[in-house]
Protein backbone atom coordinates (compact mmCIF):
# COMPACT_ATOMS: atom_id res chain seq x y z
CA UNK A 1 0.00 0.00 0.00
CA UNK A 2 1.13 3.48 -0.69
CA UNK A 3 1.22 6.26 1.87
CA UNK A 4 -1.53 8.23 0.15
CA UNK A 5 -3.95 5.34 0.46
CA UNK A 6 -3.25 4.70 4.15
CA UNK A 7 -4.04 8.30 5.07
CA UNK A 8 -0.63 8.90 6.73
CA UNK A 9 1.46 11.93 5.92
CA UNK A 10 5.08 11.49 4.94
CA UNK A 11 7.47 12.08 7.83
CA UNK A 12 9.15 15.12 6.25
CA UNK A 13 5.90 17.09 6.17
CA UNK A 14 5.38 17.19 9.94
CA UNK A 15 5.34 20.80 11.20
CA UNK A 16 7.50 19.98 14.21
CA UNK A 17 10.22 18.43 12.06
CA UNK A 18 10.12 21.36 9.65
CA UNK A 19 10.43 23.75 12.60
CA UNK A 20 13.35 21.73 13.99
CA UNK A 21 15.07 21.78 10.57
CA UNK A 22 14.68 25.55 10.36
CA UNK A 23 16.09 26.06 13.86
CA UNK A 24 19.02 23.73 13.16
CA UNK A 25 19.79 25.57 9.93
CA UNK A 26 19.71 28.94 11.71
CA UNK A 27 21.93 27.60 14.50
CA UNK A 28 24.46 26.27 11.96
CA UNK A 29 24.54 29.62 10.18
CA UNK A 30 25.12 31.49 13.46
CA UNK A 31 27.87 29.05 14.44
CA UNK A 32 29.56 29.36 11.04
CA UNK A 33 29.43 33.16 11.32
CA UNK A 34 30.87 33.06 14.83
CA UNK A 35 33.71 30.72 13.85
CA UNK A 36 34.63 32.55 10.65
CA UNK A 37 38.10 34.15 11.02
CA UNK A 38 38.13 37.92 11.19
CA UNK A 39 40.66 38.90 8.59
CA UNK A 40 40.64 42.63 9.26
CA UNK A 41 41.49 42.41 12.96
CA UNK A 42 44.08 39.73 12.45
CA UNK A 43 45.70 41.57 9.58
CA UNK A 44 45.87 44.82 11.57
CA UNK A 45 47.43 43.06 14.56
CA UNK A 46 49.98 41.36 12.32
CA UNK A 47 50.97 44.72 10.77
CA UNK A 48 51.26 46.32 14.21
CA UNK A 49 53.46 43.51 15.48
CA UNK A 50 55.67 43.73 12.43
CA UNK A 51 56.01 47.49 12.91
CA UNK A 52 57.02 47.08 16.57
CA UNK A 53 59.58 44.43 15.63
CA UNK A 54 60.99 46.65 12.88
CA UNK A 55 61.32 49.59 15.30
CA UNK A 56 63.14 47.43 17.85
CA UNK A 57 65.52 45.87 15.36
CA UNK A 58 66.07 49.18 13.57
CA UNK A 59 67.03 50.92 16.80
CA UNK A 60 69.46 48.18 17.79
CA UNK A 61 71.07 47.75 14.38
CA UNK A 62 71.15 51.48 13.62
CA UNK A 63 72.69 52.39 16.97
CA UNK A 64 75.20 49.56 16.75
CA UNK A 65 76.24 50.49 13.22
CA UNK A 66 76.64 54.19 14.00
CA UNK A 67 78.60 53.35 17.15
CA UNK A 68 80.89 50.98 15.25
CA UNK A 69 81.57 53.69 12.63
CA UNK A 70 82.36 56.22 15.36
CA UNK A 71 84.74 53.74 16.99
CA UNK A 72 86.49 53.01 13.68
CA UNK A 73 87.15 56.67 12.85
CA UNK A 74 87.64 58.12 16.36
CA UNK A 75 89.50 55.16 17.84
CA UNK A 76 87.32 55.10 20.97
CA UNK A 77 86.62 51.38 20.91
CA UNK A 78 84.25 50.10 22.52
CA UNK A 79 82.70 53.24 24.02
CA UNK A 80 81.16 54.66 20.86
CA UNK A 81 79.49 51.34 20.12
CA UNK A 82 78.16 50.95 23.66
CA UNK A 83 76.84 54.51 23.91
CA UNK A 84 75.17 54.46 20.50
CA UNK A 85 73.72 50.98 21.12
CA UNK A 86 72.23 52.26 24.38
CA UNK A 87 70.82 55.33 22.62
CA UNK A 88 69.40 53.10 19.86
CA UNK A 89 67.59 50.99 22.47
CA UNK A 90 66.15 54.13 24.10
CA UNK A 91 64.92 55.45 20.75
CA UNK A 92 63.41 52.06 19.84
CA UNK A 93 61.50 51.82 23.13
CA UNK A 94 60.32 55.42 22.81
CA UNK A 95 58.96 54.66 19.34
CA UNK A 96 57.28 51.45 20.55
CA UNK A 97 55.61 53.38 23.38
CA UNK A 98 54.39 55.99 20.88
CA UNK A 99 52.98 53.24 18.66
CA UNK A 100 51.16 51.60 21.59
CA UNK A 101 49.59 54.93 22.64
CA UNK A 102 48.07 55.57 19.20
CA UNK A 103 44.37 54.99 18.82
CA UNK A 104 43.34 52.26 16.38
CA UNK A 105 42.05 53.53 13.04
Amino acid sequence: MSEEQSGQEPIGEDARIDSLDARLKAAREREDERNRPQVQGTDANYRLGSRVLAELLGGLVGGGLIGWVIDRFAGTSPWGLLVMLFLGIIVAFRNIIRISNQRPD
